[in-house]
């Protein structure tokens, strides 16, 4: 801003701040002042990616197998990963960032995800699919504390990629899904699977030929072509409970990337803040767990999504001189929208038929990731007003938690298997005709059994 003339010029020249921060791409690339965008679209490059990713590799697994998908992502992940930390082109870093949220985040994450889910029965769904969040926060402390330990940003980055090695070792230590090979037919490989975790599990040996006579008569008239994306839009109840819940995803991925990114605008140490950022996410799993079989999945994501979105909406008009009051207040919007974002992939795992669990789960997450990849962008917006992104991440996320009343519960349900079942699972069952508490539910409202 020139102070004679009160217009505003652009930057000539600047220095940097190396308080925090001794070597980073945008210190090398220059991504401040009109080179800011630059920034924001290399982290929208990625979460595009994650956007392909979640639709493609997710229709994939459901036709090949979880098992496959994941190992060729998780190869994929190692190589890109690694690779990436020495780019010095600015548009390969856009293409490699690109295809690393393919198969990073949509191919090993969500892959593994479904496989973890589709490996446990009804009793044990949330503990694994809360856990399997957890870890996510874990990760988020050690990229904090990697960070802080390592100021180059090249050996950083390759610090960061070889974490991937760990998950080269899975395709000797997880079997494919059972739930899979028997919706795909191949019942005497999904029994071989579940004969030997029944025999590690000490329990009785089970008849297996009787079960493959069994499986192999009910699936002969229930096998045909594969479903497709389309098929969660053909008929009218799944129709509204993938709308539902795309709107869903699309709001927890706004609010909590917006949460994380907008770390940097906070006042203090940014490891530290991000640190804390992902510690406060641990707490949150814990309650989930201990809540989520009590109170169900409707009432629990409803909860934390519309008390997060008030959170947030409360640091928009908390004065800026009051910085602790702040950054609590958005460390129980990140509580909350951490929450409802680990619950989410349990709900859609739980609703989505098993032909289409997988193709469901990346139609969600690539709306959670055109959410994220706007997110950048979003946060941008506080070059007019510091409250503008906040607002925008509140909105909607209150939004969706209202609409969310409108799903049916799951606790203690078995998973759909067929379209059939999917389209006939919940329905008549809202917070409004029997209550957003299971108990409640169970009494008015018993779901249709899967077919």
């Amino acid at each position: 801003m020139d102070p004679d003339t009160n217009s505003t010029t652009e930057c000539e020249d600047w220095v940097y701040d190396y308080t925090y921060y001794k070597s980073t791409r945008a210190i090398d690339w220059d991504f401040v002042c009109g080179q800011r965008w630059m920034g924001a679209i290399s982290q929208s490059a990625y979460m595009f990616g994650v956007f392909i990713g979640a639709v493609t590799l997710g229709a994939l697994a459901d036709k090949y197998g979880r098992k496959t998908i994941f190992y060729i992502s998780a190869v994929a992940q190692l190589i890109l990963s690694t690779s990436i930390a020495f780019v010095t082109n600015y548009y390969l870093f856009l293409v490699l960032s690109m295809l690393y949220g393919v198969f990073g985040s949509a191919g090993s994450y969500i892959t593994a995800f479904v496989l973890a889910m589709e490996l446990v029965g009804p009793s044990k769904r949330t503990v694994c699919g809360i856990s399997f969040q957890a870890v996510f926060a874990i990760g988020i402390m050690l990229v904090a504390v990697w960070g802080f330990l390592i100021t180059n940003h090249v050996t950083l980055q390759l610090v960061y990629g070889l974490h991937s090695l760990l998950l080269i070792g899975h395709w000797w230590l997880i079997d494919e899904s059972p739930r899979w090979l028997w919706a795909q037919g191949r019942v005497a490989e999904s029994v071989d699977i579940v004969a030997r975790a029944v025999k590690l599990n000490g329990s009785p040996e089970i008849d297996k030929a009787h079960f493959v006579s069994v499986g192999k008569a009910k699936t002969r008239t229930a096998h045909g072509k594969s479903a497709t994306i389309a098929d969660m839009f053909k008929t009218p109840y799944l129709r509204q409970k993938t709308l539902n819940l795309s709107l869903n995803w699309f709001a927890n991925s706004l609010a909590y990337y917006g949460l994380s990114l907008n770390t940097g605008s906070l006042e203090g140490n940014p490891y530290f803040v991000l640190f804390i950022m992902g510690l406060v996410e641990l707490p949150s799993y814990f309650l989930t767990i201990v809540l989520l079989d009590k109170t169900g999945r409707r009432f629990l994501i409803c909860s934390f999504m519309i008390i997060g979105s008030i959170a947030c909406l409360a640091t928009a008009v908390i004065p800026p001189d009051w910085s602790v009051m702040s950054l609590s207040v958005v460390f129980v919007g990140k509580f909350c929208i951490a929450s409802s974002f680990a619950i989410i992939y349990n709900y859609s795992a739980e609703l989505f038929p098993t032909v289409l669990r997988n193709t469901g789960l990346g139609f969600g997450s690539m709306c959670a990731r055109c959410s994220a990849t706007l997110t950048p962008l979003i946060t941008l917006l506080d070059s007019f007003d510091k409250r503008v992104p906040t607002v925008v991440f509140a909105s909607v996320s209150l939004i969706s938690g209202i609409l969310t009343m409108f799903l049916p519960e799951t606790l203690d349900e078995p998973m759909p298997q067929s379209l059939q079942d999917g389209e006939v699972f919940g329905r008549g069952d809202t917070c409004f005709t029997t209550g957003c508490l299971p108990s409640l539910s169970k009494k008015k409202y018993e779901t249709p059994k899967p077919v």
